[in-house]
């Protein structure tokens, strides 16, 4: 059976409790299933998809942005919600094939970019995202102002194509814009902009467009959006200028409260930053961030404040300069393992 995930830490509407819980989802040709943690060996349950109806987006939260819902042949009801808008269009495409294929009696893969752009096999997408993020031959990222929106470090679908050209990677623009539809659909690049949005869901077979409103950044950059403001909020918006290091979904301790919720991190360096979201309203707007900085991150067996039952394992503490002390939960222990590493890494080398 064919299997695909991802860092689903996202909430799903129980259909006993009507409660939302974070939980691991996979795809299978023919379910979804969802596990507590991702090193469960056994899900927690599975909707089978056939004869299954998926509705997106669902607007039956109104407090609640990005849910969708998919509705068995039992008339079960079941809701997910995304962190972000691509992410749910993503997981609402793969599932909605998955259905049409059970209903055809074809078995669903994920349709391959090679094959369906046509790109020749000496193509490496990897290998030519390095050279367009080289800092002086690359494309260069800038800080673009489209409709009263600043957004830094991206670039137009244009200079992508300009720059494949150049470099002799395309021998001309209809051929440059097959790359570059490619490196979008493999992650590599991501739209910025409702014109490069668009472009992306119209469907088309270049989804990438050679236009100068159309916006795009390198995944793992350090882009960010932002509305007009006041010369006051520069120094809050240097916190952002740092490349993204690592970002995921991890559990965190309120320190008012001391209760254990689903946050976004994202996490750069040079200034050392590590900034948290609510995973449900997007990542334009952060809930707070920790100055890294001369801060001691180490693993930990146990909270103080909490109680035994509230958390469990993988638990590491973020302790600042100014001796503020954060307490995180990963899902396993190799990724709590990877988030220290990563951020003892930025406190030591970012500003």
């Amino acid at each position: 059976m064919e299997q695909f995930e991802a860092m689903w830490q996202r909430v799903m509407r129980g259909t006993v409790l009507n409660s939302w819980k974070v939980v691991w989802v996979v795809l299978s040709d023919d379910g979804v299933e969802f596990f507590k943690r991702k090193a469960d060996s056994a899900p927690k349950g599975m909707m089978p998809l056939k004869g299954a109806v998926l509705t997106s987006p669902c607007q039956d939260f109104s407090k609640r942005a990005l849910v969708f819902k998919l509705s068995t042949a039992k008339n079960q009801d079941h809701f997910f919600q995304a962190t972000h808008l691509e992410e749910r269009e993503s997981w609402v495409k793969d599932i909605k094939r998955a259905i049409t294929c059970l209903q055809g009696g074809v078995k669903f893969a994920r349709k391959s970019t090679r094959r369906s752009i046509r790109l020749p096999d000496t193509i490496n997408l990897s290998e030519l995202c390095i050279l367009m993020r080289d800092q002086e031959n690359g494309v260069k990222e800038q800080k673009l102002e489209k409709e009263k929106r600043v957004y830094n470090h991206c670039f137009t679908g244009g200079m992508v194509v300009d720059w494949l050209i150049s470099k002799d990677k395309a021998r001309n623009r209809p051929e440059a814009l097959m790359l570059a539809t490619g490196l979008l659909n493999e992650g590599f690049l991501q739209p910025a902009g409702d014109v490069s949005k668009q472009g992306v869901e119209g469907g088309a077979v270049s989804t990438v467009l050679d236009e100068p409103n159309a916006l795009y950044y390198f995944a793992d950059s350090g882009f960010f959006c932002e509305g007009y403001s006041s010369d006051e909020d520069v120094i809050v918006k240097d916190e952002f200028r740092g490349n993204i290091v690592k970002q995921g979904c991890l559990l965190k301790q309120g320190h008012r409260r001391k209760n254990w919720k689903v946050r976004k991190f994202i996490l750069r360096n040079d200034p050392a930053y590590i900034h948290y979201y609510d995973p449900t309203k997007g990542d334009e707007y952060p809930l707070g961030s920790i100055h890294l900085r001369g801060s001691v991150i180490t693993a930990v067996e146990f909270v103080p404040d909490a109680k035994r039952y509230d958390v469990d394992g993988n638990l590491f503490e973020i302790i600042t300069s100014d001796e503020t002390h954060y307490f995180l939960q990963a899902a396993t222990s190799e990724e709590r393992k990877e988030w220290i590493k990563a951020i003892h890494t930025v406190s030591k080398t970012g500003k």
